[in-house]
Formats: C-alpha cells, structure tokens, sequence
C-alpha cells in the first residue's frame, strides 16, 4: 500500500487515477509522495519514506530541488500540461500591448451613466501573420523535428532581441536565468519592443524593464506575475497569475503528475524528473526490481553490483543514468532482495537511497 500527501487542491481527474493500492493521508510523515502545485516547501522537513514529490505544474522554484536531491527524493514537474491556458494568455497579452484596450475598457466603466456612450463597432478576426523566430539552445532532436516549418529557429539570443517585436520568454527560473532579459538585454532590442513574460517574474530585471519603458525603449511589459514593484507602473500590464488557471490546465497537470508517481512508485521509471536522470526500464515483471539513488562517482556501480554477488542474487538487468552530481540505478534481480543486502548498500558511500520497487 502507498501513501500520497496534497499539500495543495489537486484535481479529482489526477487522484481518481491512484488504484486501490494508494491511499490519501493527511500527515505527510506518512507519504511516499507528495503533490504540490504553489506550497512553498523550502522550509519543510522531509521524511525519511518521502520518495517522490510531484509538481503539477512547470515551475518548481517552491521546491528545494538539491536539499531533495540530496535525500533522496525525485522531484517531478509537468512539461507542457498546462500550455494550451499559457499560450492563450500570451496571445492575449500580446493584443493587450498592441492597443490600449485595458484603457478604453476603463473609460467605459468610467463614462457608464453617459447617453452617448453607444457606439456602432465592427470586429473581425483574421489570422495575425507574424513572423516567428525561436530560440532553445537546449531544444532536443526530437522537439526540432515537431517545430512548425514556420518557426525559425534561431542559434543566437541576440538576433531575437535585434528582430523580434514581441519577445515572450518562456524558461525555468535557476542561477543562470535570473534577470537574464536585463538593461544590456534591452540595449539590443528594437525601440518600442514588447516584452511578455508569462514564466517567472524574477527573469526580468525589473528595475532595468521600468527604466527602458521610460525611455521609449520598451513599449509595453506585459506579466503574469504582479509585484510592488510593478504594480500600477505606467508601461507595465500584469495579470494575477492567470496563465495556468484553467480547468483544462489543471486537469492536465494533475493527470501527468499521478501518471509519474505511479511509474516511479510502482516501476522505478523517472519521467520529467528537475533533480534526477529521467530513467525508465520498463513495466516491472521479474521476480525482483531494487532502485539506488546515489551521488554521481566513479566506481559505485561496481560496489553495488559486489553486494549483490556477495549475497548470491544475480542482476538481469540493469541501468545507469546520470544527472550532474546526482545518478540513479535500477536493477531486474533474479531473486526478491534480502533485508541483510538492502542494508549493505545503504552502507555504501554516496548511496543516498535504497528502495526496493519490487
């Protein structure tokens, strides 16, 4: 039997996925997973069973991807879940920045006892005919071949700031990206460019966004992510952090990040894991699956592997997989792993975690 823990409302679509072998707790010291959309964990104790917490969700600037790592546990986000709602509000922000409707939706409200105020208006919706530069210097064989033949694909971020007229960032918050659109960013953007930012609010230098908008050299800031500092600033449209609000969103998200647990709990596989080497291996069949956790060194696998041999239990199977100072094992055995072995291999230096999947 498993246990989960929500720290945060996660939608039923998701929950009703766990079988009859999981069981909802509401003390997390019980849990062999935790779901979490917007808790802060940073300051949480975790408990030594705690193998799994799953973000449904993108960004996971709440969690402490390396004080888990560390311990043990796989930390799982879910890619593109929540795109659809994200994309929507992008285009929206984008249409926003384009015309001052928010103002003249202001002066309706503003001007609502006057007779005058009926006036004849005519829309139309016609396809926007941009022209789409990408850039990912990280993006994946198989993502490139899924790029729209229209999206050009480009190899330098300085070409986007010295061509785009609207620059939309979509990337993780870590060290490397924090305030990375900044005022030597700016300096090489198009006059009048508009910036959406539908990611993290700390990507952005805000007081260098704030002092290009007074110069004329950014039209519009448009953000998902109000702060004292931006709030009510002239140039800044922000939403109250709406990109991933809706029901299809969070449905999805819940759905992806059940779906992950389950495969880590059941199986050992590790899908869109932020802290651990994505690994997977497979259904579980044999007559015994073991998975280690440990530090990324040279010579721990023939250590573990030596333990099995000692205790006479042969590995069919087996793979390694490493993700900077952190790697991860499964082993198919031929023979259920003994208590004495599991207990030798937490003995092994830089071995982190021992779980014995089946």
């Amino acid at each position: 039997m498993f246990q989960y823990h929500c720290l945060n409302p996660i939608a039923n679509v998701g929950l009703d996925l766990f079988s009859q072998e999981y069981k909802k707790t509401e003390n997390i010291n019980e849990a062999q997973a935790v779901l979490v959309r917007s808790a802060a964990m940073h300051d949480m104790e975790f408990p030594e069973g705690l193998c799994a917490v799953a973000r449904a969700g993108a960004g996971v600037n709440n969690i402490p991807l390396e004080k888990c790592a560390e311990q043990g546990i796989v930390v799982f986000n879910t890619p593109g879940a929540n795109a659809n709602g994200v994309k929507e509000l992008v285009f929206a922000g984008m249409l926003l920045a384009s015309r001052d409707i928010t103002g003249g939706i202001n002066w309706v409200l503003e001007n609502k006892e006057s007779e005058t105020i009926s006036k004849d208006v005519e829309k139309a919706a016609t396809h926007l005919g941009m022209e789409v530069y990408g850039y990912d210097p990280f993006i994946s064989v198989n993502a490139a071949w899924s790029l729209s033949r229209n999206v050009k694909h480009i190899s330098n971020v300085e070409d986007i700031y010295r061509e785009c007229d609207y620059i939309t960032i979509h990337v993780p918050l870590l060290e490397s990206t924090k305030k990375m659109l900044n005022k030597e960013a700016f300096a090489q953007m198009k006059e009048g460019v508009v910036i959406l930012n539908f990611a993290r609010d700390l990507l952005v230098d805000e007081e260098a966004i704030l002092a290009a908008i007074k110069e004329g050299k950014v039209k519009k800031y448009v953000s998902d992510f109000p702060n004292s500092a931006t709030a009510g600033q002239e140039g800044c449209i922000l939403i109250p952090h709406l990109g991933a609000s809706t029901e299809e969103s969070e449905d999805n998200c819940a759905v992806m990040a059940v779906q992950e647990v389950r495969d880590f709990l059941e199986n050992g596989n590790i899908r869109n894991s932020v802290n651990y080497p994505n690994c997977d291996m497979g259904v579980c069949s044999g007559a015994g699956r073991v998975a280690i956790l440990h530090k990324n060194v040279k010579g721990i696998i023939g250590k573990y592997t030596a333990v099995m041999g000692e205790n006479n239990i042969n590995i069919s199977d087996m793979t390694n997989k490493s993700r900077g100072d952190f790697a991860y094992s499964l082993l198919d055995i031929d023979s259920p792993v003994t208590e004495a072995a599991v207990e030798q291999l937490k003995k092994i230096d830089s071995v982190l975690k021992v779980r014995i999947v089946k």
